[in-house]
């Protein structure tokens, strides 16, 4: 299933969203034309890698990686996956919380999403980047908030592609489920081309944690304005 976009307005313009779509589409331009050297000592000094942070993980340098790795990919596919579930989920989560607040959830929900993926493998020397992480976030967060809401989804069944309507909490549920049994396969052996599967889980997981309180904050004003009516 491939979301093309929701059905769920917002009230203002997502400014940060835009801002961070345009910023990791600038600095993965400027990826493609370094040499495979600059490339290279660009990935070593941005980059987030667990061995390297666990070593030192409050020196400025490593903590700086956990914002900077999230604003690098390794490819155009790469690249383009990420920015359109940005667009299509992050703009609400931007309208919920706020400019201040969101670009501070995005953020934070990227580190977590390193650090996790680090832990299960502290002496690796691979490079981890990408924005998934902290999308991973901002899915965990649309869940929590917006379970109800209509994501137009691409469904390709044999050679024919159908467009579906399906609730967010199914299309979000189903995308957590993969990342799920691709991490226990990893860790088997049986899956991993290079995507790290438990930084997806750990950003996700981080992100509907962060939403809960929002969402029971909503449920409870909602259920007293019922009972004052």
């Amino acid at each position: 299933m491939i979301p093309i976009h929701d059905d769920n307005p917002t009230q203002r313009i997502p400014a940060i969203t835009i801002t961070l779509i345009l910023a990791n589409v600038a600095i993965f331009a400027f990826e493609v034309t370094r040499s495979a050297t600059a490339l290279n000592a660009m990935l070593d000094a941005y980059a987030f890698v667990p061995a390297r942070f666990f070593e030192a993980p409050t020196q400025p340098l490593q903590l700086m990686t956990l914002v900077t790795a999230a604003f690098l990919h390794g490819g155009w596919l790469h690249l383009g996956g990420n920015m359109l579930y940005l667009w299509i989920f992050g703009n609400n989560i931007e309208d919920r919380l706020g400019a201040v607040r969101f670009i501070a959830f995005y953020l934070g929900c990227g580190a977590i999403a390193s650090i996790v993926q680090g832990w299960l493998a502290p002496a690796s020397t691979i490079p981890l980047i990408g924005a998934s992480g902290a999308i991973a976030g901002v899915l965990g967060a649309y869940m929590v908030l917006y379970p109800r809401a209509r994501v137009v989804t691409v469904i390709p069944i044999f050679f024919y592609i159908e467009l579906a309507a399906i609730p967010a909490v199914f299309v979000i549920g189903f995308w957590f489920v993969m990342q799920l049994i691709s991490g226990f396969g990893s860790i088997a052996g049986a899956a991993g081309g290079g995507v790290a599967w438990w930084a997806h889980v750990g950003g996700f997981v981080a992100g509907a944690l962060i939403a809960l309180p929002i969402a029971t904050g909503d449920a409870y004003r909602r259920s007293r304005q019922r009972r004052l009516r």
